[in-house]
């Protein structure tokens, strides 16, 4: 993968008042994958996008609120950025997970960014040492944005 600077493409594909400017998002994402040069793109959508890529990707019924879609085996183009992948994140899901975990809608919108390009470096939470891995990082990363440990509240912490 190229070294430098990750160009981030933010798409808004629902409105929605609360939703950060697309520099914030950026930050975020090139947060979590320091020193890795490329692109990815950050879709927010509404249920229904999210549920029929979760139905047709994941066959999971319903949205869900970040869906990770790496780029993998594609050989980069001579001059050109190498993709990492896409994220999708439904709006809605955020709103409401966030008013549940007693979180602000952009700290919860933050998570999300970056443990969805944590995934697409390749970090997973399939086991409970990959998990702390993960989790540990995505701590680090939000607490330089002034943002609360994302886990504190959904594990009783």
């Amino acid at each position: 993968m190229s070294r430098g600077r990750l160009r981030v493409a933010v798409q808004r594909a629902v409105a929605c008042p609360w939703l950060p400017d697309a520099a914030s998002i950026r930050r975020w994402a090139a947060a979590a994958a320091p020193g890795h040069g490329g692109e990815l793109t950050v879709r927010i959508v509404d249920e229904a996008e999210s549920a029929t890529l979760n139905e047709t990707y994941r066959r999971k019924r319903g949205p869900t609120n970040v869906l990770a879609f790496p780029v993998d085996g594609v050989p980069p183009l001579p001059d050109e950025p190498v993709p990492l992948g896409d994220l999708v994140i439904c709006a809605p899901v955020v709103e409401r997970e966030a008013a549940e975990q007693g979180k602000t809608v952009a700290a919860h919108l933050a998570h999300l960014v970056v443990h969805g390009t944590l995934h697409l470096l390749g970090h997973d939470h399939e086991d409970e040492a990959a998990a702390r891995v993960m989790e540990d990082r995505e701590r680090e990363i939000l607490a330089a944005f002034g943002f609360d440990d994302p886990y504190r509240s959904e594990k009783g912490a």
